[in-house]
């Protein structure tokens, strides 16, 4: 397995490491284009091909050790998966590392927001979106990655952001003031405060990869038209790094495209740029 960034072993022991990536590559729940299993290969891939040193943040935050853990959840069972996910996570939080998730679809971050949540009490899960995912449950399954948020919820509070996509089964689940739209926030800075003033405790992140336009990144599972583009979301991101303690963070549903390498380098090099900002 490659090294995340390809880090050399110096930089990339556990032991010396205050950042973790685990590869959690789970699929079995999705429900249309299928691959997000493969993501988090697609993404090591990448990140061996990118350049260490960040311009924004003036830095080479590999340095200060950025470990890549064996991947879990190597199984069909959406409990089984979330179960292993969650000891895994716990594990990371318990020897104080940054737990970094990557995957997978989004039934994925079901264990790792369970662990942060008992680990640190009270927390936010900030989460960019094309879609709201809170169905009860999907297809039978309430581990299913339409989900994610309503599964969050019993455990967290949450603030969505980058949604234009939902179905009427998940109007009376909606939290009002705590949604924020494509439609009404593309382009803008204005909302970043109000997001801000929403976070209690410290926040958890996770990045569906459909938050992005199409246009922006294409491989994915579920692709959604009106999405948000790379520095929107980077600036976004970076005033709440500012802000609040990151406890943990996941980007998933990339389906990597053998003719469209360009997703896996946005996604890789989104999780880089995000752990440099977190650490700085």
């Amino acid at each position: 397995m490659i090294n995340f960034g390809g880090i050399e072993e110096k930089y990339s022991d556990y032991a010396i490491a205050p950042v973790v990536i685990l590869p959690i590559p789970y699929d079995a729940t999705s429900t249309w284009i299928r691959g997000a299993d493969r993501g988090p290969d697609a993404i090591l891939e990448a990140s061996a091909n990118m350049e260490l040193y960040d311009i924004q943040t003036n830095r080479e935050v590999y340095l200060i050790g950025i470990h890549t853990a064996d991947p879990v959840g190597l199984t069909q069972d959406p409990e089984i998966m979330v179960e292993e996910a969650q000891a895994a996570v716990a594990g990371i939080l318990n020897d104080h590392k940054l737990p970094v998730i990557i995957g997978g679809n989004h039934s994925v971050s079901i264990g790792p927001i369970r662990a942060c949540a008992a680990h640190y009490g009270k927390i936010t899960v900030l989460q960019l979106d094309a879609h709201t995912d809170l169905r009860p449950e999907y297809e039978g399954s309430p581990l299913s990655h339409a989900s994610i948020m309503a599964r969050a919820a019993e455990v967290a509070d949450i603030v969505q952001v980058g949604i234009r996509s939902m179905c009427t089964d998940e109007l009376p689940f909606l939290q009002p003031g705590r949604i924020f739209y494509a439609h009404d926030i593309a382009g803008k800075n204005d909302w970043y405060e109000a997001v801000h003033q929403l976070i209690d405790g410290p926040v958890y992140i996770t990045i569906d990869l459909d938050v992005f336009d199409p246009s922006v990144l294409p491989s994915t599972g579920t692709p959604e038209p009106g999405g948000l583009l790379y520095y929107e979301v980077y600036r976004f991101l970076d005033y709440i790094i500012k802000h609040h303690q990151v406890i943990g963070l996941d980007a998933v549903e990339l389906c990597p495209n053998t003719s469209e390498k360009s997703s896996d380098f946005l996604a890789s090099k989104l999780v880089y740029q995000l752990i440099s900002l977190i650490s700085k």
